[in-house]
């Protein structure tokens, strides 16, 4: 039976080297790419089939919507599909484009009934902050998948790293102790391989839950890092239950965005109670964005549609007042303040005073959170 095994991540050198160790250590091994960078001049994605011996076929497939990301999608399936139907395939190594992010290629495997048994970012740890920091839009970079997009070098980076529960390392002499600090701190349940052992082809059929995957980077529930400090890096984790006043959270949310490479996490404001806010920024820019309501804000009844890992978590996080509304924010990076951070996080909760007036003087609160979520 084929198994398909993801290979992604903006680090081209270290995808390259892990996708040719596959092919070198797992026999009966085809590797697949759709490189994007002439689609916009040619207006087609060229594809290559490759195995160890070299280019077994090349081809072409129009854009589809002007979009090269819808185009693989569209040439992705068929393609795994021939490998399969021909009997002759052990594993297929999709080697993903640079910005091509691993989850909505890894849903589109899996639901094709493909057996999907890997997604691996590979890295290079001694650009992993170089890449963290960088705010350049893709478009800029000349990486952008489609005429609309709209993403940075920083935050698509973040999801390819944060994704993927295999990360294969490249053995990089650039890289020193607080690049590995910051890789470990960034994705601590990751399984992190060698690009150049034996680890690899084990990795890549050691199977993948799609599901899972999803709730896991959900911001109800995903599963943020720890505290943590380790050669000049550290991980910060504020948490708290009290509301957020939003025109204090607003005007602080510069100094909060730029106090840390990569800040992740769930929040709520005292004019938003129903609304649980996810929180994601990197490269010096933020993005936040409404991810549902909390579920102590739905009737019992609707309880039973809600995903069983969502109850756990919320369970986790339940107060007697205000169910699983929290704060959860994690900020990683090299010279973190946690002092400073701590210090105006706290200066954006509801005071004493604030907080005794209650819900219904909350909801009067001004807040310049509606233009930024589009209310």
């Amino acid at each position: 039976m084929l198994s398909v095994a993801l290979v992604g991540g903006l680090h081209s050198d270290a995808r390259r080297a892990a996708v040719d160790r596959l092919l070198a250590t797992v026999p009966g091994s085809v590797a697949l790419h759709h490189d994007l960078a002439t689609a916009p001049e040619t207006g087609t994605v060229a594809r290559v089939v490759r195995d160890a011996t070299g280019t077994l076929s090349t081809g072409d497939t129009p854009l589809v919507n002007d979009c090269a990301c819808c185009a693989l999608r569209e040439d992705l399936v068929p393609e795994l599909e021939r490998l399969r139907d021909s009997g002759l395939t052990r594993l297929a190594v999709v080697e993903l484009w640079d910005s091509v992010e691993p989850k909505a290629m890894a849903e589109v495997v899996a639901a094709a009934g493909l057996r999907l048994t890997a997604v691996i970012t590979a890295v290079d740890p001694a650009l992993v902050l170089p890449y963290l920091g960088n705010g350049d839009d893709l478009a800029d970079a000349g990486l952008a998948a489609a005429a609309t997009d709209r993403r940075t070098v920083a935050d698509t980076w973040a999801r390819q790293l944060e994704y993927a529960p295999v990360l294969a390392v490249l053995d990089s002499p650039e890289a020193d102790d607080e690049d590995r600090a910051l890789l470990a701190q960034l994705h601590p349940t990751a399984h992190r391989v060698p690009v150049e052992g034996d680890g690899l082809a084990a990795a890549a059929f050691a199977g993948f839950d799609v599901e899972a995957a999803a709730a896991a980077q959900h911001p109800a529930c995903a599963l943020l890092p720890q505290e943590a400090d380790a050669s000049g890096v550290a991980t910060f984790v504020w948490r708290h239950h009290r509301p957020f006043h939003p025109a204090r959270l607003y005007a602080a949310l510069e100094d909060l965005t730029c106090a840390a490479a990569r800040s992740r996490g769930r929040f709520w404001l005292a004019d938003k109670p129903d609304t649980l806010l996810a929180w994601d920024a990197a490269g010096g820019a933020l993005c936040v964005e409404s991810a549902g309501p909390w579920l102590a804000s739905l009737p019992d009844a609707a309880w039973e549609m809600v995903p069983p890992v969502r109850r756990a978590a919320a369970a986790l996080d339940w107060h007697p007042e205000h169910g699983d509304r929290c704060q959860h924010l994690v900020f990683t990076s090299p010279g973190l303040d946690r002092e400073g951070l701590a210090e105006v996080l706290g200066s954006c909760l509801l005071t004493d005073a604030e907080y005794a007036a209650g819900r219904e003087a909350w909801q009067a609160l001004a807040s310049d959170f509606d233009t930024l979520l589009e209310v």
